[in-house]
């Protein structure tokens, strides 16, 4: 196994980032969007660099078959004290996913927050439809490489903000580098690996502003910007400007 790169961020992000205002409200708003789309339990999930298992957990909680890989020993140990019914843990590379499980196909493969972290995405999504059975979803959330220079403009970083509209990569809230993908890309990605895009969702819109100018949502009001923040995600011109993108499709 390579270096355990998360080991040194794995408290910030899975005790921080997602028990935080912003963190619940990406999980809510994904979730609901993921289950316009799956079928219904107990139909086989594996979640690949599913971290601490924030977004395939509640999935396990309702029912699915539930199989988390992630190659973090670190972000392993995180899922495993929050560990449910029906979920499998794997340690492997995104990049070695079928092998990991044997050639097991999947009703639904999901990718969430992972490909921003890799120099060349191509084997993990290679991976990724290699993994789906025919028929099942593929799932993948990812920088929104059209919206670069929001981060930098609300931090007041202006030079940064204009350096960003002609870039995609950026040193990220966890202190990483990360790189953005656009939709129409990634979409021909998944199509050249037998993979049809059925949908597409923004995800972190007025939460991200709100947390990246320094106001801080309020946790109270959780709920209700999960609300918004789901109808913008699918509307336009509103998704176009969230920091992420959740992109959905189905194996032919």
């Amino acid at each position: 196994m390579p270096d355990d790169t998360w080991a040194a961020v794995a408290d910030e992000f899975a005790d921080g980032a997602y028990a935080s205002a912003k963190g619940r409200v990406r999980t809510y708003v994904m979730h609901r969007q993921l289950m316009a789309h799956l079928p219904g339990p107990p139909a086989s999930v594996l979640d690949v660099g599913g971290g601490a298992g924030h977004q395939s957990f509640p999935l396990a909680r309702a029912g699915y078959d539930v199989t988390l890989l992630d190659s973090s020993a670190a972000m392993l140990d995180k899922a495993r004290r929050r560990l449910p019914e029906r979920v499998t843990l794997v340690r492997a590379d995104g990049a070695n996913a079928a092998d990991a499980v044997g050639g097991r196909r999947f009703d639904a493969v999901l990718c969430h927050g992972v490909l921003g972290y890799l120099d060349d995405p191509e084997p993990v999504l290679d991976q990724l439809c290699r993994c789906a059975a025919p028929g099942g979803l593929v799932s993948v959330m990812t920088g929104n490489a059209d919206a670069t220079a929001v981060r930098p403009a609300l931090e007041g970083r202006w030079e940064d903000a204009l350096d960003a509209f002609g870039t995609r990569t950026e040193v990220g809230v966890l202190g990483l580098p990360t790189r953005a993908d656009t939709v129409a890309e990634l979409s021909e990605a998944l199509r050249r690996r037998g993979v049809e895009p059925v949908a597409w969702y923004g995800v972190w819109l007025f939460v991200d502003w709100l947390d990246l100018s320094g106001a801080g949502p309020d946790p109270a009001d959780a709920e209700r910007i999960a609300a918004v923040e789901f109808e913008a995600g699918r509307r336009d011109p509103y998704r176009w400007l969230s920091r992420a993108f959740h992109l959905v499709g189905r194996k032919t």
